[in-house]
């Protein structure tokens, strides 16, 4: 699985490209710890799933452990594009409400910076 990985206007965008289960699921998680680890203050992520079909509970598990971190340094975690499968996926698993969930990355980097 790859990942683009970008700033824009002091937010870091992850654009993962496949699908995040099994060991991808860990590659997630890796590249997800070693940017928030670069973030020090009140860091704000982005996450964009549109080129994701699929995530499984290690890679939500992932997401979640990465909002957990984000939220300790007193930052933000948002996702966006997510498709019905890993939209379930978060409602069954109640964490839909969780994450901040926006229509386009502007709209996204609007808030996050609004906060």
């Amino acid at each position: 699985m790859e990942i683009d990985i970008y700033q824009k206007e002091g937010v870091t965008i992850l654009k993962p490209d496949g699908n995040i289960f099994g060991v991808a699921a860990l590659d997630f998680k890796k590249v997800l710890d070693e940017q928030i680890a670069k973030n020090s203050e009140s860091p704000k992520f982005l996450v964009d799933f549109a080129k994701v079909t699929l995530m499984g509970s290690s890679g939500l598990g992932a997401l979640v452990a990465g909002y957990k971190a984000v939220e300790s340094k007193g930052g933000f975690i948002a996702i966006i594009n997510v498709g019905t499968n890993i939209e379930n996926l978060m409602i069954r698993s109640r964490l839909f409400d969780t994450f901040e969930h926006f229509d386009s990355e502007d709209e996204a980097i609007e808030a996050l910076n609004a906060d």
